[in-house]
């Protein structure tokens, strides 16, 4: 439920946004034109919390009832190509700590536990502009360079070899979501929502995916050259 009211709450404050920059008149109004009918091409760094969960498959209807999320951090770059106007390609690399969490009595664990995984995740997707706000998705890979399980406030670390309690070291997934956009001082800060669907069953005897919901504030610094870009004056 406070999920839900989070992502509600951002999701005002876009359409707050975009009324209020909507009534810009003068001078101003004409640089926000001219400047939607360039290709937008920014670099810019990632600091964020996510919000982070499981699915487990065939036992995630048995085990809804106990799931938590967890929070972790992501830390990256961001890089933003325009081709045209409208259309831009989004590549990124950051490290991002994914996991969930379990409440007592449950029937995986019995006890209270937690997952912890630390990642390198590379996104590639395609973003759709429309005025200041964009759509985008595409596909994602990472790599589970480490990681955690806590059970009953007791820490082991994971074994990502294929053994019973082993996890898989490859992650493969879907990352779709939108923004808003406006100018800054040359630059521009974006709002961005974004959801991300895991499709490997990181372990190898229990079928987990994982899940997250990432929202960011991004303030970016334009890209000087593109040779991709088309724009269209």
């Amino acid at each position: 439920m406070k999920q839900k009211l989070k992502t509600g709450l951002i999701i005002s404050m876009i359409f707050l946004s975009a009324s209020t920059f909507g009534q810009t008149k003068g001078p101003e109004a004409k640089k926000i034109t001219n400047a939607t009918r360039s290709t937008k091409t920014y670099l810019d760094l990632m600091v964020n919390v996510v919000s982070t969960n499981l699915n487990y498959g065939g036992s995630n209807s048995a085990l809804a009832d106990y799931k938590k999320s967890a929070n972790g951090i992501q830390a990256g770059t961001s890089f933003q190509a325009g081709i045209t106007p409208g259309f831009s390609i989004v590549s990124e690399l950051y490290f991002m700590r994914k996991g969930g969490r379990l409440k007592a009595n449950n029937p995986l664990t019995t006890n209270e536990s937690r997952l912890r995984l630390n990642t390198a995740e590379l996104p590639v997707m395609a973003r759709f502009h429309v005025g200041k706000f964009y759509i985008n998705a595409g596909p994602s890979i990472a790599y589970n360079f480490s990681g955690n399980r806590e059970i009953d406030h007791q820490s082991t670390k994971l074994s990502f070899k294929n053994s019973s309690e082993g996890f898989k070291r490859f992650d493969a997934g879907i990352q779709m979501g939108g923004g808003f956009e406006f100018p800054f001082k040359q630059r521009r800060i974006a709002l961005d929502i974004r959801y991300n669907y895991g499709l490997t069953n990181i372990s190898y005897d229990k079928e987990i995916h994982n899940r997250a919901l990432m929202i960011s504030v991004h303030f970016s610094k334009p890209w000087k050259t593109n040779p991709l870009a088309r724009n269209k004056r």
